[in-house]
């Protein structure tokens, strides 16, 4: 980042946040008092149990659906988990399996509270222990080998077979890539429940499995010892599964998850209680294994203007940044999203580009910014496009990004060959390289395009943010506020999968998390 910076008003940077924090109060209330079957399933998963039955049901699923149908759900499947375990003398999965074989749950006898209470702390005590040692692993590594430089170079494998998938990102990995993304199947958000075992079919990309995560997280271990640096794993941590497919990559040693709070509802029509919901618990396990999140704000500018709509960026990376710190998660765990995108015909767009990019590393400067290259412009003139590339490096490294996406040339055409990754990779080293201390040799003059550009957005935000704050987010949703997209409050897929929470509700594994987090959360103590 440049030593002479812009210059920002930080009174209303500060009300900003003060908005942004009413409004994620708002919405926590709400989460507070629901629960989801996938935050049951992934409470289910963290207990140990994994499988699938006679049918190819994951395990979580044949258990929490169970509880569900009997309407026993509000009490948590922690409760019904252990009890049954005190029931039968048997560990979690031992108890799923029967169940998968007949066993009714809920028409077990009611166990000695404090033994259902033994056995709800000592799984949820292995579950966490599992999480922190993968976490110890993790740094020890990036200890010992340390990563590239910043803006770290984030790459993508998308070819719907996992097997096809760790040659590619092991190729990418010793031609430069810092980070590896396995882009997740069309549609896999939209099913509710998770893949099991490895997987060799996908359609614009490769399914989210526990196996598949294993596998490639083995894979890029080999490669970090070999080019010596830790290649950091990411994967989709979205969709109707969002706690479980974390619970997952904590237990397998992902490095970065997708995980948004409005993605869902925007984009894929996910009811917004469900959405809110499981977005908190799942940040609650980001924070706890140390992962770090990526937000998806780029989206926004693939549906609207990106010059008229820059605010709205910005707004929800400040609702972003406050949802996830009621979650548990530290600022250096905020990979807060934007993007390259104005129309490249746009006179003076790089310099409206650069503003954008500078206002969003100033104003959080701890977090590690995901930018995200052009995609809504390219045409596939692939000469064109390395040349929008080209200058979308420029801008990261100029204001100093923390996570960079790759732009591939052949946008709009195909997924991207592995000659394609070469070309992009090769084209980001040497733009970075050339410019890497430019931002410390420049300065932003005081009545320039750049600083003004810069005020504007800010003035914007600040009047959009007291705007949502006054109607209330899922409102200002309803109404196509955020990216042109409009959904209704009480609709969207998974409305069914969300429980209002009993007086005798628990879930022993959001509880220690918060303990040892010390979450800001306004649900903190209050876990019905």
């Amino acid at each position: 980042m440049g030593n002479q910076q812009l210059t920002l008003d930080l009174e209303k940077v500060a009300r900003a946040r003060e908005l942004a924090r009413s409004i994620a109060l708002q919405v926590q209330q709400e989460i507070d008092q629901n629960t989801t079957v996938s935050i049951e399933r992934t409470v289910a998963r963290l207990f140990g149990i994994d499988g699938t039955n006679a049918n190819g049901v994951p395990l979580p699923n044949v258990v929490v659906d169970q509880v569900a149908e009997a309407g026993q759900l509000q009490r948590g499947i922690a409760y019904w988990l252990a009890n049954g375990a005190a029931a039968l003398g048997k560990a979690p999965q031992q108890v799923a399996e029967a169940c998968a074989q007949g066993l009714d749950l809920c028409s077990l006898g009611v166990q000695d509270p404090n033994r259902v209470a033994e056995i709800m702390e000592t799984y949820t005590s292995q579950a966490l222990q599992a999480i922190k040692e993968q976490r110890r692993v993790r740094e020890e590594a990036v200890a010992r080998l340390g990563m590239g430089p910043r803006p770290l170079k984030y790459v993508i494998v998308a070819s719907g077979n996992i097997f096809e998938d760790v040659k590619q990102a092991q190729s990418a990995a010793r031609h430069g890539a810092d980070i590896i993304a396995v882009i997740r199947t069309t549609a896999q958000s939209l099913l509710d429940y998770v893949p099991y075992g490895t997987t060799t079919e996908g359609f614009g990309g490769t399914y989210a499995t526990q196996a598949n995560f294993k596998l490639m997280r083995q894979a890029l271990d080999e490669v970090s010892e070999e080019v010596g640096r830790y290649i950091q794993l990411v994967n989709y941590c979205s969709g109707l599964c969002m706690p479980e497919i974390a619970a997952m990559g904590a237990l397998e040693r992902l490095d970065m998850m997708l995980n948004d709070a409005m993605y869902g509802i925007l984009f894929r029509d996910i009811n917004m209680d469900r959405t809110f919901a499981d977005q908190y618990f799942s940040r609650m396990i980001n924070a706890y294994a140390g992962i770090v999140i990526n937000t998806g704000e780029d989206n926004y500018l693939t549906t609207a203007d990106a010059f008229e709509q820059a605010h709205t960026v910005l707004a929800s990376n400040f609702i972003n940044e406050q949802l996830g710190l009621q979650a548990g998660l530290r600022n250096w765990q905020l990979g807060l999203g934007h993007a390259f995108e104005l129309d490249p015909n746009t006179p003076n767009g790089l310099l409206y580009e650069i503003a954008m990019a500078q206002t969003i590393r100033q104003i959080f400067p701890e977090a590690p910014l995901k930018y995200m290259p052009p995609t809504k412009h390219m045409t596939g003139d692939i000469f064109l496009g390395h040349v929008q590339n080209a200058m979308f490096n420029l801008v990261s490294v100029l204001t100093g990004q923390s996570i960079h996406l790759l732009g591939m040339l052949t946008e709009a055409i195909h997924t991207p060959h592995l000659s394609d990754r070469i070309l992009s990779i090769e084209n980001a080293q040497y733009v970075m390289d050339n410019a890497r201390d430019l931002g410390g040799e420049i300065s932003f003059r005081p009545d320039g395009i750049i600083q003004k550009r810069s005020a504007e957005i800010l003035d914007q935000t600040v009047e959009f943010l007291g705007d949502i704050a006054a109607k209330g987010l899922k409102r200002a949703i309803s109404e196509g506020w955020f990216a042109d997209i409009k959904r209704p409050v009480a609709g969207g897929k998974g409305s069914d999968g969300v429980i209002s929470k009993g007086l005798d509700y628990v879930n022993p594994i959001m509880e220690e998390m918060r303990r040892e987090l010390g979450s800001n959360s306004a649900g903190k103590g209050e876990e019905r």
